[in-house]
Parts: structure tokens; sequence; C-alpha cells
């Protein structure tokens, strides 16, 4: 995979909207995607983002929202080279305020209420129950790289988790199952002039839409039980399923979602740490993210 090809991304983009030229403007940018407002001879913006694989399937989760009745930004134009996504999208301008948790909830209902779409990986019970396996997968690469070495505490909560992951696994299929957004945050959410618009689909999938009903609050702070379920409360009086609220695995329906919201991000940081971004100079923090996400699973999981 080459270094960043955002140049002639953005030119691939160019030529296949009918533009010449345009002003690169950063917003955001990251090791593995960047976005930025482009402007036009002519005065007019569109939005410029890339992003690495795998984060390269975002132009079509995109495109099948919006078919869908998602209100997401519409994709002009999109291009792959070398593993790298450039897309060209609208430029919805600035937002008018942060999205709120009632803002969330409405937003959960649409993309949960959409048909879900066959393109989309799936993450049912059975992969839901695979999780920590996979993440004990990812530890023993990290050590044969000589890496990881002293987390054999890592390893113990893993175990337990994967022994207990058939049962607590159970009723991850119960409503609302269908698109899950993954990056489900207040930021994720754009309230302009014209209401609201979901960003950033890269990691979309089908799944149990709880996970998103727990990301919403972020993973910075603990995880709070009381809260998840005022919000799944909210939700389900927006129009959510009752489900929602509907115990499964043993447990109260918000701490599964936190205790499988959590243990999703792990297994996703230790993919991330030896497959995407392989750098032992990251290993202390991803480590140390772990670590913390683990306690969260032992605890909303009950085990």
């Amino acid at each position: 995979m080459t270094a960043n090809p955002s140049a002639e991304l953005l030119d691939s983009l160019l030529t296949a909207t009918g533009q010449t030229t345009a002003v690169r403007e950063e917003v955001r940018v990251w090791s593995m995607s960047g976005v930025e407002r482009v402007t036009f001879p002519d005065g007019a913006t569109a939005i410029f983002k890339y992003a690495k694989r795998p984060f390269d399937n975002e132009g079509q989760a995109l495109r099948l929202a919006r078919t869908l009745g998602v209100p997401v930004p519409q994709v002009h134009a999109s291009a792959v080279l070398d593993g790298w996504l450039g897309m060209l999208m609208d430029d919805l301008g600035p937002t008018v305020r942060e999205a709120d948790d009632l803002d969330g909830v409405a937003a959960a209902v649409v993309l949960h209420g959409a048909r879900t779409a066959p393109a989309l990986p799936v993450l049912d019970q059975e992969r839901l129950r695979t999780l920590p396996a996979r993440a004990l997968e990812h530890l023993e690469r990290l050590r044969k790289a000589e890496r990881w070495q002293d987390a054999d505490d890592v390893e113990d909560a893993l175990d337990r988790i994967a022994q207990a992951a058939e049962s607590r696994s159970a009723g991850a299929t119960m409503g609302p199952f269908g698109w899950v957004h993954s990056e489900f945050h207040p930021t994720s959410l754009h309230i302009g002039q014209q209401g609201w618009m979901l960003l950033d689909f890269a990691r979309a999938f089908t799944g149990p839409g709880l996970l998103d009903l727990a990301s919403w609050h972020g993973t910075i702070e603990p995880p709070h039980s009381v809260r998840l379920r005022v919000f799944l409360e909210q939700y389900v009086t927006a129009g959510g399923t009752p489900d929602a609220l509907s115990r499964r695995g043993g447990l109260t329906a918000e701490n599964w979602a936190l205790g499988w919201h959590r243990m999703w991000a792990v297994e996703w940081f230790m993919e991330q740490s030896i497959r995407w971004i392989d750098d032992p100079a990251t290993d202390p923090a991803y480590i140390k993210t772990v670590r913390r996400h683990l306690t969260d699973v032992l605890h909303h999981l009950e085990i």
C-alpha cells in the first residue's frame, strides 16, 4: 500500500466531476483518513474525504443509506487507488448547534428502521460470540512479534469472556437488529440549517442496534448504565422498537449493550494494533485502552 495518494485521488475525482482545479483546505486529518474542504474556481465548495483500508467502503455505505432514505451527504464521485478511497461529497456547511441526546435517538430510530443492505458485513450472535477469541488471536500475533509481552492480564480477561460469550451473546438478533453506524457519536451527526445528516459510515454493518446506542456517550468516561437506560427509553419513546429495553443474555439491555460494545471495541483496537496501524510505538496507549475496556466488559457482562 502506497503512502497517502490524496492528490492523485483528488485529480481523478475532479476529472470525473468535470472540474479542472480546486483549492484544498484541511478540516480534520488522521493517519488513516482525512477530511478537506475544496473550493472550485467558481466559488462552489465540496468535501473531499479520503481513507485507507479498512475504511475504504464508506462510499458504498453512504450510497446505500441514501437510497434507503437515511439522511446522509450525497457522494458525487468516488475512486479507489492503492487501498485508499477518495470521495467528493456535499459540503453541508457549518453546524447550527451540537447534537444532543434527543437528536441522537431520532437519528438512531431512522437508521435502525432502514431496510438492511446485503452488501454490509454482518455481526450476528455467532460473530459476536467469537469476538473474544478473535482478540486472543490478535494477541497471539502481537506476542509472536515480541510485543504486548506484559499483557497476561489481557489474556486472562479475554479467556474469561470467551468462556461466557455463548450465554452472554444471546439476544444479539433481537430488535433493533439491522443497520449499525458503529461510529455513532454526537460528532457524527451534523445539524445544519436544513436539519440533520449522519456522517462517518466507514465501518457500518448489519448487527445489534444497541451497539450504536451504547457508543453515543463515548468511551473516554466510564460507561454509565443508568444514563444508557434513560437513552434507551428515549429511543423507544421516539419510535424505536420496545425490544430495545428487553433483557438479553441474562442481562439488562443497557449492561448487555455496554459490555458487548466495549468487547467489540477491544477486538477492533487489537486488530488495529497488529494489522492496520502495526506500530510498536503505539502499544502502550493501545494496551492501556484495551485494559480499561476489558474491565468494563467484565463488569457489564457480569463475568
